[in-house]
């Protein structure tokens, strides 16, 4: 294959994954359909498939680059709140995570949504960046828990993780047990501060 047909893949390729992300944050991860796609991106919608084996490949493409933007913001927040306690530190994360759900809430349901277990074929790079997500949890928690088996740590992470992430969703859906989007920080603190 020569350079410039490689080079021309490659550009398909990635203004497959760009269009692909403007329309799941226009309209949502259910709104992704190869064929709109295809025309959009004015190609055959055989070529999708000579870049991705379906479109739950692309979404995954997709969800790699929310995550680095999440992970980003996350960072950000971790850094500005270095000097700060464990705790506090963790509902800073906390707050970017929700701003960031709330600025992007059809790319960030796209990471939650698409369809993948743990025991499929989940690609390493979404199980990294997921585990760097997690890493930020657990850093905190392992200073205010020191003496906490790894194992348990771990656990400890995932559930916080999975309390946090319930409260922002039910209060971006404006569900029953959530609250509006200016409560939502206050709750979440309200959570954290009495980790202990």
């Amino acid at each position: 294959m020569s350079e410039k047909t490689k080079a021309r893949k490659a550009a398909l390729r990635e203004k497959l994954i760009e269009l692909a992300e403007a329309q799941i944050a226009a309209e949502g991860l259910s709104s992704l359909r190869a064929r709109s796609l295809a025309k959009e991106a004015g190609c055959a919608v055989g070529a999708i498939y000579t870049h991705f084996d379906d479109l739950n490949a692309l979404t995954l493409e997709v969800n790699g680059r929310t995550f680095r933007r999440l992970g980003a913001k996350v960072a950000e927040a971790v850094a500005e709140s270095a000097s700060q306690p464990p705790r506090d530190r963790l509902i800073a994360m906390s707050h970017a995570y929700l701003y960031f759900a709330a600025e992007q809430p059809s790319l960030w349901r796209a990471l939650f949504d698409v369809e993948m277990s743990t025991e499929g074929p989940v690609p390493q790079w979404y199980m990294d960046a997921l585990g760097g997500l997690f890493s930020y949890i657990s850093e905190p928690l392992a200073e205010i828990f020191p003496d906490m088996h790894e194992q348990d740590l771990d656990l400890m992470t995932r559930a916080l993780f999975s309390s946090v992430h319930g409260i922002v969703l039910l209060g971006l859906e404006q569900r029953i047990s959530g609250v509006p989007l200016p409560l939502l920080k206050k709750m979440i603190a309200q959570i954290l501060s009495r980790i202990s």
